[in-house]
């Protein structure tokens, strides 16, 4: 039996019907493959369904566990903070020595287990901290009234005994009153950290942590002040 023959289609009607037979076949080849691919992702999925179910459970497991870690750092937090806070008004109320052990106290809110050494012949420090991560931190206070200011001379004799006297990681001056300009510089470009009275009340009344405030991290390398000794 012979092939029948082919022509081209001549006229609208026989465009319409030839296209439309085109689109039937294509549809038709669409169909099929979209058959085909079903059955091999059905295929595939009831290959893969206990690696896909592992990765589900996995992946639950790192979001709880990431939630209970984040509830347990709030709860810690609540904590720490409900265990000392100092107001502003309650350290203008004071004395030196009182400011000193409050300032202690404070250290040890933080993490640093601290004790008092003020008092005649300190050296330039009043309280002295060692952290297990954070090192060794030296803190000279300057309770003063209202309004008053700490001055440069004050940083300069920090700088000169925090490493080669009490062997510091970290020196801070602290003071419920303000520092010059010219003590805020000298403190930065040389490594004696600063705490004012704006920084006082975010330490001991709001309750952030000392170093992040000062932005102390954990030891890596000696510090200048060893360096120095």
């Amino acid at each position: 039996m012979g092939r029948l023959p082919l022509r081209r289609p001549h006229g609208a009607a026989e465009l319409v019907a030839a296209a439309v037979v085109a689109l039937a076949v294509v549809a038709l080849a669409v169909l099929v493959l979209v058959a085909r691919t079903a059955a091999t992702a059905v295929d595939a999925l009831q290959a893969a369904w206990p690696a896909l179910l592992a990765l589900a459970l996995l992946t639950g497991a790192v979001a709880a566990w990431r939630i209970m870690q984040a509830t347990t750092m709030r709860r810690r937090e609540r904590e720490r903070l409900a265990t000392l806070r100092i107001t502003l008004a309650e350290f203008d109320a004071m004395d030196d020595r009182r400011f000193e052990y409050a300032l202690r106290d404070l250290l040890v809110r933080d993490g640093w287990p601290a004790r008092r050494v003020g008092g005649g012949g300190d050296q330039a420090a009043d309280v002295i901290g060692d952290h297990p991560q954070r090192g060794r931190i030296v803190v000279q206070a300057k309770h003063t009234r209202v309004g008053g200011k700490v001055g440069s001379s004050v940083m300069y004799a920090v700088k000169g005994t925090a490493g080669p006297v009490h062997k510091a990681d970290h020196a801070v001056v602290v003071t419920n009153g303000a520092f010059t300009r010219d003590a805020m510089a000298w403190g930065d470009r040389h490594g004696v950290h600063w705490i004012d009275r704006e920084k006082l009340r975010r330490w001991a009344e709001d309750g952030a942590a000392l170093h992040g405030l000062l932005g102390i991290s954990a030891r890596s390398r000696p510090s200048r002040f060893r360096r120095v000794a």
